[in-house]
């Protein structure tokens, strides 16, 4: 009691701001203090406790800040957590251990997106050369993707990139067509691998393979093979972006925005969306058919036409 009336005293006590009963029981004591310590003038002693104890700010701690926020979302949580993630090469070395030094990085983009192909890349990274930098393509900047992937295709022992379109992913889902355009890419290594690392999915190949769930930010091959995808999908969007202008797919590219969505609603989807995708079939204005479209079906009609009368 002694030494916590000479730490109140010489003003080491924090009283808890917007809890009353305590500052009211710490008032108390003060007034008894006061009253009682020989010269002290208890008008200015007591208007110095209000000032700190009542009128000074503390600051905030971030942690109270985010309980006060809004709820994250699905994509916002996912994203705060690959940027905790590290991305290393500790997958490809228990591999290269084991024997096998042609380890290929497997990972595809687009999975999500309304408009356009999913886009899969496979690498397999030189042990003899690292490549700094590698993380998942969705953290890092366009400008720096560009840099990552030139250096990927100049310094890896094989790349190769593959892609599954709209009409393909509506007759076999995006899950399968995921898968397909993986294995396509892998088949397409040359030399080709030995070992696959793949980002969360089971290929149907006979090649020794291993999952990693969040791959892409924690192996620095399935990294490579992200940003890759990554690249060559943007590139497809920049492409097609002129020919189907009100979709925004340069700024979007074919994901569920704002703007694509009113698009969808005002001008209906393109042959190029995916129709199994529920923003897609459910827009009011029906799917958009392009002029060499219908001539490659008037050419198909009359010669079946033909064919029928011979």
């Amino acid at each position: 009691m002694i030494e916590s009336n000479k730490r109140a005293r010489t003003g080491q006590f924090t009283p808890v701001i917007g809890h009353s009963g305590y500052l009211r029981a710490i008032g108390k004591q003060a007034a008894s203090w006061l009253t009682t310590e020989p010269g002290f003038s208890t008008v200015a002693a007591q208007s110095r406790f209000r000032r700190r104890c009542c009128c000074s700010q503390s600051p905030v701690s971030p942690r109270l800040k985010l309980a006060s926020d809004k709820p994250l979302s699905a994509s916002a949580a996912k994203l705060r957590l690959l940027k905790r993630l590290r991305c290393t090469l500790r997958f490809e070395k228990k591999v290269w251990q084991l024997g096998a030094r042609l380890v290929a990085g497997v990972d595809e983009v687009g999975r999500g997106s309304l408009f356009g192909p999913v886009v899969a890349a496979a690498v397999i990274l030189d042990p003899a050369y690292r490549i700094r930098g590698l993380r998942d393509s969705k953290l890092l900047e366009p400008e720096r993707r560009e840099v990552l992937a030139e250096r990927i295709r100049q310094h890896s022992v094989a790349w190769a990139t593959a892609a599954v379109d709209a009409a393909r992913i509506d007759q076999i889902n995006i899950y399968q067509a995921s898968r397909l355009a993986m294995r396509e890419a892998v088949l397409r290594l040359q030399p080709g691998p030995e070992h696959l690392l793949v980002d969360a999915l089971r290929l149907d190949c006979e090649l020794p393979q291993q999952p990693i769930i969040h791959g892409d930010a924690l192996s620095a091959s399935i990294a490579a093979a992200s940003i890759l995808a990554k690249v060559e999908r943007d590139r497809m969007m920049v492409d097609w972006d002129p020919v189907f202008p009100v979709y925004g797919l340069v700024s979007n590219k074919g994901y569920s925005t704002p703007r694509h969505l009113a698009a969808l609603r005002e001008y209906g989807p393109s042959p190029l969306h995916r129709q199994s995708f529920a923003p897609v079939w459910n827009a009011p204005v029906p799917q958009v058919v392009l002029a060499f479209m219908l001539e490659e079906g008037g050419e198909e009609l009359e010669s079946l036409e033909s064919t029928q009368t011979a």
